[in-house]
């Protein structure tokens, strides 16, 4: 279990530091538009720091394979989201955001629902799973890929009016973290088709399964939304409201998927169900614009 813990401390330094360094590198870049897919990935590939941070991330999903053959999911949900403190203090120090007091105690209310979530997990009695009938897995995701594309044309469009205020970020994180959701489950399906030592074996297991083309779908729509929305929302709201959506996706519908049993005891299912609310409660009381600036005198 603790090699588990130390991949998943490593999957979070990898993933803040580059997130960081993405949102630093796009602020000198042209402007992105998901709409324009080809362009945004040739503006990205021209810039070195951008693909310093992309390295990172994709170290960081490497280590995600490893966390999630030693925990159960809702346990690597629940530190994988401790990674959201070293997020906020790098984006204060390296990029220079400052959050909101509302703000603060949001981020600080969804840090107590999912710690509520990770104490719901006891070591010996929560069974890490060896798959799921893929069938179901589409079943989950199809629809959690459509909706988030979904909510991310609406905000797009909501976005592009004139004389709109200046929206928080908040509807752009969650769309994207409903598609690294769907790519925490495809992950959690590969690393179980990965236990076969010969491997050609596992190779065709891999292939067989839907989990490769999920990765794929939510690595191109993902990398694509979500930079064109990192660009221009603060890296330390939208980066917690999607890391948030995407443990809670994985925590609840993946325990489910992948028949990771809910606690029996009442007060371990209590907290696990009322982290869950209380996150989804606070996402939902979030501010939806950023304030306006300040006349000038």
């Amino acid at each position: 279990m603790w090699w588990g813990v130390g991949a998943a401390l490593i999957a979070n330094a990898l993933y803040s530091v580059g997130f960081v360094v993405e949102k630093r590198a796009l602020g000198s870049l042209p402007a992105l538009s998901a709409g324009r897919p080809f362009q945004v990935i040739r503006v990205l590939a021209t810039s070195p720091l951008w693909i310093v941070g992309a390295l990172a991330l994709a170290a960081g999903f490497g280590a995600q394979l490893v966390v999630y053959r030693a925990l159960p999911i809702a346990a690597a949900q629940g530190i994988f989201v401790s990674g959201l403190v070293l997020l906020l203090l790098l984006s204060s120090a390296v990029l220079g955001e400052e959050s909101t007091g509302r703000e603060r105690y949001a981020l600080g209310g969804v840090l107590l629902a999912l710690l509520m979530v990770v104490a719901s997990v006891r070591e010996g009695e929560d069974v890490v799973s060896g798959g799921a009938p893929w069938t179901l897995v589409l079943l989950v995701c199809v629809p959690a890929l459509a909706a988030g594309v979904w909510l991310y044309v609406r905000v797009e469009s909501r976005a592009a009016k004139r004389h709109r205020v200046p929206t928080s970020g908040i509807g752009y994180g969650v769309a994207v973290g409903l598609l690294y959701g769907v790519s925490s489950l495809a992950i959690k399906g590969t690393s179980s088709r990965l236990n076969s030592t010969d491997l050609g074996e596992a190779a065709l297991s891999l292939l067989g399964s839907p989990y490769p083309y999920l990765l794929l779908f939510t690595a191109g729509a993902g990398l694509v939304m979500s930079q064109a929305a990192l660009q221009r929302c603060r890296a330390s709201l939208i980066v917690p409201v999607c890391t948030t959506v995407t443990c809670l996706f994985t925590a609840v519908l993946g325990t489910l998927a992948f028949g990771e049993s809910l606690p029996d005891d009442p007060l371990l299912l209590a907290l696990r169900v009322g982290g869950t609310a209380l996150a989804l409660s606070v996402l939902l009381a979030m501010p939806r614009h950023d304030p306006q600036p300040a006349a000038a005198s």
